[in-house]
């Protein structure tokens, strides 16, 4: 069985470059430095997050089945791929803007745009959702686990 035979379905190749992502990303995290003062240190969801990472890379590794690539092979359509664009770029802003107009806001912006650019229409819910989660996360980590997330140009 070659190299060629096992990376043939594109599944498995993706589940190889998540991997060493992963790996990538968790050797990082463990050089995070040491909190004494906090009650979970904040290098706990970073490891968490890697380790997830690897263990669903595996899994889509372990079910990936190269016949059923060769019988599936399509194109992506163009307006599949202006929204992966949209959606790239709606990603870099979020990173780029987190810092100077704080977690709250600017993940209220990205979770109602994105979720709106990917065809969820029901606006109600979708600003309720958009609203209540960023604020219940900013909420547990900076009140319960005392990781402080950016503020902003908010007063807390």
């Amino acid at each position: 069985m070659g190299v060629n035979r096992v990376l043939k379905s594109a599944d498995r190749k993706i589940s190889i470059v998540f991997i060493l992502l992963a790996i990538g990303y968790l050797s990082l995290s463990y050089q995070l430095p040491p909190y004494p003062f906090v009650p979970i240190d904040s290098d706990l969801v970073p490891k968490v997050l890697g380790f997830l990472l690897i263990a669903l890379s595996i899994i889509l590794f372990l079910n990936a089945n190269p016949k059923d690539q060769e019988e599936k092979k399509s194109s992506v359509s163009r307006q599949d791929l202006r929204i992966f664009i949209l959606v790239t770029v709606l990603i870099i802003l979020y990173i780029s803007l987190l810092e100077v107009i704080g977690f709250v806001i600017v993940s209220m912006l990205f979770i109602f745009s994105c979720s709106w650019l990917l065809g969820y229409k029901n606006f109600k819910v979708n600003a309720m959702v958009s609203i209540l989660f960023p604020i219940t996360v900013f909420y547990i980590f900076n009140y319960l686990l005392q990781i402080n997330l950016p503020s902003g140009m908010l007063p807390f």
